[in-house]
């Protein structure tokens, strides 16, 4: 894989508040350039959001109402994040959940596309069984060890995405290659459907 002809692409992960639909209270994306994550460039923010966190949510991310009682809401800090992920690739696990929840937030936001590690683990090993975060991490032998946090806040679990983005892409030979595989139809980016042949062009 040459990852000099990769665009820009931030991995980016979220938390919410256990509402339905979610409200956010965590944002975090980090930019992959040249084949690396890059940690010094990770953009993390709480956030408070409308309605309380729900004590199942409290029990999956650890963060608590007064942890976000003085935190910025999307009201203030949405502009900023929507200008720092317009036009770039975003790539995510199990991607539908955090786009969607990005662009309930921000209906008028344009990815430039949108890569899911699950869809791409999946085709990278059809036999592996198990397609969590956790057991493809233990699948690819990633070392989480130095990275700052815990699993299922948004900053870690963003790096060690990126970290297995990496780790699949490795087994593509080219970005065209990576988004056949990784890109769920529908999506942003997604590859276009071959037209169907003219009977004169199948004589070709």
């Amino acid at each position: 894989m040459d990852y000099g002809t990769w665009p820009r692409v931030f991995v980016v992960d979220v938390e919410g508040n256990g509402g339905t639909p979610p409200d956010l209270v965590e944002v975090a994306a980090i930019p992959v350039i040249g084949g690396s994550p890059v940690p010094s460039s990770t953009r993390s923010v709480l956030l408070r959001p409308p309605s309380p966190i729900t004590p199942f949510a409290r029990r999956v991310h650890g963060i608590r109402n007064q942890d976000v009682a003085q935190a910025p809401t999307w009201d203030q800090v949405g502009p900023q994040i929507q200008a720092s992920l317009e036009g770039v690739w975003i790539a995510a696990h199990a991607a539908h959940v955090d786009y969607g929840v990005l662009l309930r937030h921000m209906p008028d936001w344009k990815p430039a596309g949108v890569l899911d590690t699950l869809r791409l683990a999946r085709a990278t090993y059809p036999k592996a069984g198990r397609y969590s975060l956790d057991a493809l991490i233990e699948l690819t032998a990633i070392d989480l060890a130095s990275v700052p946090g815990q699993r299922h806040r948004a900053a870690y679990d963003a790096r060690a995405t990126a970290l297995l983005l990496i780790a699949l892409a490795e087994h593509y030979d080219t970005w065209d290659a990576l988004l056949t595989a990784a890109v769920p139809p529908g999506m942003p980016g997604a590859p276009l459907p071959e037209p169907p042949k003219s009977e004169e062009q199948k004589l070709w």
